[in-house]
């Protein structure tokens, strides 16, 4: 009966494991071993190195996450980008009528020819960015 009441009274504490983890094994790594380790350590992404040893020992999956900051801030670049074809688009929308609003006909064919040229050059532009992104992805963003 002494027993019962020793074990109801002590509540305090952890509780024990079902499985509790006691083979403890070492091993040593030189420099540049230990910075291999740690850089694939920091790729995994978890919070405890025993975790991760044992998922490699044990080929469990263990998920790495690469975050290119190139690839982002080209494509904030690229958003901008569209942001101000958009402007663009619109301005000259807006200038075509008030050209034939307020010119002759002769005077708004000759601004309209400017504009003209003008807007060619951006498209030979666009034509150089679309190019220049495809190239990126193609080398750059390549899922493996």
């Amino acid at each position: 009966m002494e027993e019962k009441n020793r074990k109801q009274i002590k509540k305090s504490g952890r509780k024990p494991k079902i499985d509790p983890a006691v083979h403890r094994y070492s091993i040593n790594l030189n420099a540049e071993e230990n910075a291999k380790f740690l850089a694939l350590f920091d790729q995994s992404g978890m919070n405890a190195k025993a975790h991760f040893i044992t998922a490699c020992i044990f080929q469990k999956t263990v998920k790495t996450v690469k975050i290119d900051m190139d690839a982002i801030e080209y494509h904030e670049k690229l958003t901008r980008f569209f942001s101000q074809f958009r402007a663009i688009g619109t301005n000259y929308n807006q200038v075509v009528k008030l050209l034939y609003r307020n010119f002759s006909e002769k005077k708004a064919s000759a601004y309209l020819f400017k504009l003209e040229k003008e807007t060619f050059e951006l498209a030979k532009l666009t034509k150089e960015i679309i190019r220049l992104t495809q190239e990126f992805e193609a080398k750059y963003l390549n899922k493996e």
